[in-house]
């Protein structure tokens, strides 16, 4: 069974198109060349790890919101 993606995960996942999972490791796949930090290119490697090891139906059954940590909502 998959463990829940961490919060810069999921949050890396909600900047591509993650409405399949093949769609979003090919588009994962495509960037990591690009990646110029060492600790990006990890986290996207953890995140493609985490997605080739869970069925079409445990990502399915995933809700991909960004999170933040430190928000505050704020009144205006």
């Amino acid at each position: 069974m998959f463990e829940q993606f961490t919060v810069e995960e999921t949050n890396l996942i909600c900047v591509f198109n993650h409405s399949r999972r093949d769609m979003l490791i090919a588009e994962l796949e495509a960037a990591l060349p690009s990646f110029d930090d060492p600790d990006m290119t990890d986290l996207a490697q953890t995140v493609l790890d985490g997605l080739c090891n869970m069925t079409d139906a445990e990502f399915d059954a995933l809700d991909f919101y960004p999170e933040f940590e430190d928000y505050e909502e704020q009144e205006v």
